[in-house]
């Protein structure tokens, strides 16, 4: 005789196919999660830690970065843009002013920035700093950019490896995370 207490059909067999339902739902929507972010972070954004201090005082070393990668697809880098690289001797992930773009000349006199023969006001570097350098001018090549950094008495840039092919560009700057401000 069964009384009122005791459950007519086996708990765990009513239950188990509800509960592994649940359970491959949980783990498919965790996966479909998990495969966006890993599309966003590989086509979309990507932060990026700058290890240096060659971007100074524009980015200090430390700062965390975000990065666009889905503009590069739309149009090539803009004169004045940050974006990340590859330096082309080692392959490492660069963080660089573009100062000039394919078929410019681009040259530095008495520390002063030239582009196609035109003195370019920088107000973000330190001129002092550059005071009696000169470089080039050299003509960047087409698909190429001339990249520097801000901080141009201690940056290892385009003046040291040559203009960047752009398709070694990885994503321009969107934002930055840390520091704050």
């Amino acid at each position: 005789m069964t009384t009122a207490l005791e459950p007519a059909v086996d708990d765990e067999e009513v239950e188990r196919p509800d509960h592994d339902a649940k359970t491959t739902r949980r783990v498919l929507w965790f996966a479909g999660a998990l495969v966006v972010m890993l599309l966003i972070h590989s086509f979309v954004v990507e932060p990026v830690r700058v290890r240096s201090n060659s971007m100074e005082p524009t980015i200090p070393s430390g700062a965390v970065l975000l990065i666009d990668k889905v503009t590069l697809r739309a149009r090539d880098p803009h004169r004045g843009e940050i974006v990340v690289a590859s330096d082309p001797r080692t392959g490492a992930s660069i963080v660089k002013r573009v100062v000039a773009i394919g078929g410019d000349s681009v040259g530095i006199d008495n520390g002063q920035l030239v582009v196609n023969g035109v003195k370019v006001v920088e107000h973000y570097i330190d001129n002092d700093d550059m005071d009696g350098f000169y470089f080039g001018p050299d003509i960047v090549p087409p698909g190429h950019v001339f990249l520097l950094g801000d901080n141009r008495a201690t940056s290892e840039d385009s003046r040291a490896f040559g203009p960047v092919d752009v398709d070694a560009i990885d994503g321009r700057l969107l934002a930055t995370l840390w520091p704050l401000g």
